[in-house]
């Protein structure tokens, strides 16, 4: 392993990236020509993707439900190294595939079945963003006293125009970001441990709350899974012969460290100043390391916000164009990528400008919601790809809307609605609480039902599948798929970022189709 970083944009092949270093490719395949990187590479991306103002909030739940910081630090680190397991999980599905995440969702759930996990994955992206964007702006405004609004247009300009430009810009910029990052947190954190005192019980053994402490470590888990709708879009130019294990490894240690550590501060912050919010609770500790290090940290907080945001408007961008071309297929360009994620950044936008004060209140049961909604898909789609078909599949049969995979599959879907139910007496919000989570005081652990039963009830349905000729089919089909690309012809861009026609075209014959 290479021990010392080398540059994304640089080692990309020409035909990956215009000569401005823009991204050509979205939804489609990643031919093994133009695959680069190495999985190291993906810690600093997860680091950031994790180290941010929001991840910050999430740290403060059990705190704030009464349990100490003790026992709320036990919850945080338990609950992010669970719930990154399933996300990291993903991530070591971009090298086999080369494909943007949710679109390797069609195999398990049919060509026109996956826009059931579209439409999801767009509500939580659009959503992510419009309260990352009040947030940036509150958090500026309250410590520095800059203007909300214009914090907020200047947050997204920033971010759609990080998404614009795409994945090696991404592994680019955190790289950097994390040495930054990394620096103002140890500062921080040496600081607390050796200066800072707590108030008395919160570093108790004696002040365990069973209650707020699955409250704490079920958010925190379920956070953590919530990146995997997206996080094999980082990993899918990685060479194929990416040990998995690598990719698997260094995707969950940036995520964790991350996610844990940032989340850790903010308890400890909430803790030292319990009648602030979380924000500015970060900055007035941060000036007791030095004057003016409560601005540099949640500056940089606010930075890696916008690199979070940047993920999500280009994971929207993605997943509108997958869920175009799954009522029409269409030829995946640069241009409709830019105007996917236009779409993606006006509705954002306009959602946070018509946010009312109940907003922020409810947004958080909003999440909560759109969690519950992806915790059956990661079961079915993990277990697909490690327990059933293997990391086997047709990457020609994937775009083929009358293909192999089929338009509707039943056993995906089923077990998708069957872990979806079983998990809602345990659910949490602002309207309604089932009743297992009533018994538990409002502890939400629904995360875990869900994970198991759809997983179960999907292993359960898949053993009827006819694996042995459909292996056979996939070692035809895709023979020549990185020298012919997935329409059968040579997979050379033009200037445009339109996969290239050339040379020969599979007949139905050819692709094992009547």
């Amino acid at each position: 392993m290479s021990t010392s970083p080398s540059l994304p944009g640089p080692e990309d092949p020409p035909s990956s990236r215009t000569p401005g270093g823009i991204e050509r490719r979205s939804i489609d395949y990643v031919p093994g020509s133009e695959r680069h990187g190495k999985a190291w590479h993906l810690w600093p991306v997860w680091f950031c993707g994790d180290a941010h103002l929001t991840t910050l909030a999430v740290g403060v739940i059990g705190v704030s439900m009464g349990t100490n910081l003790l026992w709320a630090s036990v919850a945080i680190v338990s609950g992010c190294l669970f719930g990154t397991l399933f996300m990291a999980g993903h991530s070591a599905q971009g090298p086999h595939m080369g494909l943007p995440q949710l679109i390797q969702s069609r195999p398990q759930f049919g060509y026109v079945g996956a826009l059931l996990v579209f439409v999801v994955a767009l509500a939580t992206y659009v959503g992510y963003n419009a309260f990352n964007q009040i947030l940036a702006g509150q958090t500026f405004h309250d410590a520095l006293g800059v203007s909300a609004s214009g914090t907020e247009i200047c947050f997204t300009l920033l971010a759609m125009v990080m998404a614009f430009l795409g994945y090696s810009w991404f592994h680019k910029l955190q790289r950097y970001l994390s040495y930054a990052l990394i620096a103002a947190m140890l500062v921080f954190t040496v600081h607390v441990l050796l200066f800072q005192t707590f108030p008395q019980g919160q570093l108790s053994f004696a002040g365990f709350q069973l209650n707020p402490f699955l409250a704490q470590f079920f958010t925190a888990a379920a956070y953590q899974l919530s990146w995997a709708i997206y996080v094999s879009d980082y990993s899918r130019y990685l060479p194929k012969t990416v040990n998995t294990r690598a990719t698997f490894w260094w995707t969950y240690l940036g995520a964790t460290i991350g996610g844990a550590w940032m989340m850790l501060i903010g308890a400890a912050s909430s803790a030292l100043f319990p009648d602030l919010n979380v924000a500015m609770a970060l900055f007035r500790t941060g000036d007791r390391v030095f004057g003016g290090f409560g601005v540099v940290i949640t500056v940089l907080a606010v930075i890696g916000l916008i690199t979070s945001a940047a993920q999500n408007f280009y994971g929207s961008s993605l997943t509108i164009l997958s869920a175009v071309d799954s009522v029409r297929p269409i030829k995946a360009t640069l241009t409709k990528r830019f105007v996917a994620l236009v779409v993606a950044g006006v509705v954002a936008v306009f959602i946070a400008a018509n946010a009312d004060d109940n907003f922020m209140t409810e947004f958080g049961s909003f999440l909560a919601i759109m969690l519950y909604l992806f915790t059956p898909w990661t079961a079915v789609n993990l277990v697909d790809f490690y327990f059933v078909r293997k990391s086997r599949y047709s990457i020609r049969e994937i775009f083929n809307p009358r293909g192999m995979y089929g338009r509707w599959d039943w056993r995906g879907i089923s077990a998708y609605f069957v872990g979806f139910l079983a998990m809602t007496p345990f659910f949490v919000t602002v309207w309604w609480t089932g009743p297992v989570a009533e018994m538990l005081d409002g502890a939400d652990i629904a995360m875990l039902p869900g994970l198991i039963v759809a997983s179960v009830f999907y292993l359960a349905v898949c053993r009827n599948l006819n694996l042995t000729e459909e292996r056979r089919l996939i070692a035809q089909l895709d023979a020549d798929i990185d020298e012919f690309g997935v329409d059968g012809m040579a997979p050379a861009l033009d200037p445009e970022g339109t996969a290239a026609t050339s040379a020969r075209t599979l007949s139905g014959a050819d692709r094992g189709l009547s």
